[in-house]
C-alpha cells in the first residue's frame, strides 16, 4: 500500500498549533486518525481552528476519523 505524501497543516492559531504538537500531530494526514470531538477537547483548539482544519481536510479529500 502506498502512503500518501505528508500534507502540511494549515495556518491556525498558536494555541491550536501547540495543542496539536502536544499530541504529535504535525501533518494534515494525521488528523484522519482523530475524531473532531477529540480535537475540540484540546486546550487551545477553538472553533475557528476546527473550521480551518476541516476545510483543509476537505480540499485534500480527507476527513476526521468517524
Amino acid at each position: 500500500m502506498m502512503s500518501l505524501p505528508s500534507i502540511p497543516l494549515p495556518k491556525t492559531s498558536k494555541p491550536a498549533e501547540r495543542a496539536m504538537n502536544e499530541i504529535g500531530i504535525t501533518t494534515l494526514n494525521q488528523l484522519t486518525a482523530i475524531k473532531e470531538s477529540e480535537l475540540q477537547k484540546l486546550h487551545g483548539m477553538g472553533p475557528k481552528a476546527i473550521r480551518i482544519l476541516k476545510a483543509a481536510l476537505a480540499e485534500n479529500g480527507l476527513s476526521f476519523a468517524l
